[in-house]
């Protein structure tokens, strides 16, 4: 198993705001950048495409500058106007072709700086009232769109994030196997998920199954991490309300060999911005390395002879050192 990597959205290092507050103050991208080397533990960073980004050159003297690498770019395809309604599954095919068109831009901007792979959250398809869209063809459109960014440049992935609701009360790509179903629709191999332990919690999942159910489909998985109360996405520093989880995703993590940057996909809001990440990265290495010291041959085989007293006996002894 690999040594344990972090990285930030750096959008949540700056000005955020939902509908009632903003927060924080402004921060231009290099300043983030340069922020995120004084976090403990954080090396990466996941760039915000096109809205936080520099220059190609600047971009990258900027990482080597501060030392950090990129981990991921995000297509961003809700916020420009025509998009805040869906952008993917509409029946306009200019606007999805305007939208196909921002990943296939993000995927070259990715190859350019070095980036290893682009994810992309497609939040604002969906719908919010019964009898609002044709689930028909909001499908079919989902698959061709998906299809033909994930077909362009091969060799950056497209990894596609799913979250329940939020901008649209109810996502098109709802839970980790509506993805994983829309993936094999699609047919590339050049795709993955993005598995958000707070989307997964919020979609009623346990994100450590999910983790097992991407590998197992076929599919490559990165992680971001984050913590909920599952009611909404409130992007909380990990394991802040689900511990256990937060562990259990990181053993089955190390079981399959994930070698990419725990991405940390979470919002200070009202706290001090370098002491939420610091506590952030401290319970990640402290999850991390929990889970990596447990007896896999024990677990194991406790599994296979289905010793489910065993199994939380282990649990209270090891984890909660009881």
């Amino acid at each position: 198993m690999g040594e344990l990597k972090q990285a930030v959205i750096i959008a949540f290092l700056g000005k955020t705001q939902d509908r009632f507050s903003e927060y924080q103050k402004v921060a231009s991208t290099e300043e983030k950048l340069e922020f995120v080397s004084k976090i403990n533990g954080f090396t990466g960073i996941e760039m915000v495409y096109p809205y936080e980004v520099g220059e190609v050159e600047e971009t990258k003297a900027w990482c080597k500058k501060y030392g950090v690498e990129i981990a991921a770019i995000n297509v961003n395809i809700k916020k420009e106007t025509e998009w805040v309604p869906g952008a993917l599954s509409r029946p306009d095919e200019g606007i999805r072709n305007r939208a196909v068109e921002m990943i296939k831009k993000g995927k070259d901007y990715a190859k350019a700086v070095g980036a290893p792979h682009v994810t992309c959250c497609p939040l604002s398809d969906g719908y919010d009232v019964l009898f609002q869209i044709n689930y028909k063809t909001a499908w079919n459109y989902m698959v061709e769109t998906i299809a033909e960014a994930a077909d362009y440049l091969p060799e950056i992935p497209l990894f596609i994030e799913p979250k329940y609701s939020e901008t649209r009360v109810h996502c098109q790509i709802d839970s980790t196997a509506k993805g994983l179903l829309l993936l094999k629709d699609v047919k590339c191999q050049n795709t993955g998920i993005t598995i958000d332990m707070g989307h997964s919690l919020q979609s009623q999942e346990n994100p450590a199954q999910a983790l097992s159910l991407i590998y197992e489909s076929g599919y490559d998985a990165y992680i971001h991490t984050n913590d909920n109360d599952t009611k909404a996405d409130w992007d909380l520093i990990g394991a802040s309300r689900h511990f256990l989880h937060y562990v259990e995703l990181m053993y089955w993590a190390q079981e399959y060999g994930y070698n990419k940057f725990f991405t940390t996909d979470a919002s200070p809001r009202i706290f001090d911005v370098l002491e939420f990440f610091n506590r952030h990265s401290e319970i990640t290495v402290g999850a991390y390395n929990l889970a990596k010291s447990l007896n896999r041959e024990q677990i194991s085989e406790m599994m296979r002879t289905e010793d489910y007293n065993g199994l939380m006996k282990m649990v209270n002894k090891e984890i909660y050192r009881i």
